[in-house]
């Protein structure tokens, strides 16, 4: 019986391959859910390469406001107009990579074709979770150095990819710490309590924070604007247990099979938030007692965030390269993926503190 030969794959193969493991990946991940190519996406993806004397960069552009006040009546408008204003960004980009290689034909009898359908949905599944705590810890602000979780990686390349030196902390303005109930700008971790839970007040204090604050919000299809917040499954399960949340999700949520309580949803609409539970949302579950948040280092938290438009640049460079070898007199076969993206949490200049700040989000530490 003939064997199938890895090396044999055409290059049309080898790309519809390519093509079907970045579908299997787009399924899986959670953050393309929120992505777009416009200004108006949470996470902005950039397809381009633009090119300058600097050779070509993935770039996004955030345009400011106009500050004029335009003209009144039959003025002259002509000769008094403002022009558009933006600032550019640089995503810097690397490739990710991994493969999978069985032990070789006595101790796998499967047949490499299946060895290659499995190995697309393994690789696929890492693809999409790495990229997923890759987003949550640039907007967090949190090194690649460490897992969602707390945990500090170990022999982890992460922090190698060119774009991990990108990963900036939040900013004063934008950086929040619920400490006895009160949401306080730029404040401690270790002041915080373990019963300082997200509650309705938060959220809705937060919202108005955003709104005086210019963070632009996500206009939806309807012509709604939504602010997105991210939170863990703990966090969530605490919020569910606040008396005023419910009461505002009963009354403005249909009384039917299709009601988020009813259905057990992982994302809930109301009053122009929508509140999404997510594994890698950064938090301390896995950090040592003593280095958690709080006085003592006891107190487990998380990093909720409270997202508008471009909170998050990716950059989408090309199809994944597909790469198939055999070893040892072909013995062995070994199957690798490669991705060239890039992340970055977009920045400006505030009008209204004069510092650079984080551009589409706001983080806030909260027990959980």
């Amino acid at each position: 019986m003939a064997m199938t030969n890895f090396a044999a794959l055409t290059e049309e193969e080898l790309t519809v391959w390519s093509r079907d493991f970045w579908s299997k990946v787009r399924n899986t991940a959670f953050m393309p859910q929120f992505m777009g190519t416009g200004h108006n996406a949470l996470i902005q993806k950039v397809t381009d390469l633009k090119k300058d004397q600097k050779g070509a960069r993935a770039v996004i552009t955030l345009i400011n406001d106009l500050e004029g006040d335009g003209v009144a009546g039959d003025r002259t408008l002509e000769g008094n107009e403002e022009g558009l204003t933006s600032e550019e960004q640089v995503i810097r980009i690397d490739q990710l990579r991994h493969a999978n290689r069985h032990m070789g034909k006595m101790a796998d009898q499967k047949s490499v074709v299946t060895f290659r359908t499995e190995s697309r949905d393994k690789l696929a599944y890492w693809m999409a979770d790495r990229l997923d705590q890759l987003a949550f810890l640039t907007m967090s602000g949190v090194s690649y150095g460490m897992h969602t979780n707390g945990v500090a990686r170990t022999g982890s390349d992460l922090v190698n990819l060119e774009y991990a030196a990108d990963v900036s902390a939040p900013t004063a303005n934008r950086y929040f710490a619920l400490q006895g109930g009160v949401l306080t700008p730029n404040g401690s971790q270790s002041s915080i309590t373990a019963t300082d839970v997200l509650s309705w007040k938060t959220l809705i204090d937060l919202r108005a924070k955003a709104e005086e604050d210019y963070l632009k919000p996500v206009r939806m299809e309807n012509g709604v604007n939504v602010y997105h917040v991210f939170v863990t499954p703990t966090a969530m399960a605490a919020l569910k247990k606040d008396a005023d949340f419910l009461a505002n999700l009963r009354n403005a949520a249909p009384r039917s099979n299709s009601n988020p309580l009813f259905k057990g949803s992982e994302s809930y609409y109301v009053d122009g938030l929508a509140i999404h539970s997510y594994r890698h949302v950064y938090n301390t579950r896995g950090a040592a007692s003593g280095s958690k948040w709080g006085g003592s280092g006891t107190v487990d938290g998380c990093r909720m965030l409270f997202c508008g438009a471009q909170s998050l640049a990716f950059a989408d460079i090309g199809t994944p390269e597909w790469q198939e070898k055999g070893f040892d007199y072909d013995n062995q076969q070994g199957i690798s993926i490669g991705k060239i993206a890039g992340m970055l949490k977009p920045q400006f200049k505030s009008k209204t503190y004069g510092t650079t700040e984080d551009f589409g989000l706001m983080a806030v530490d909260i027990a959980q």
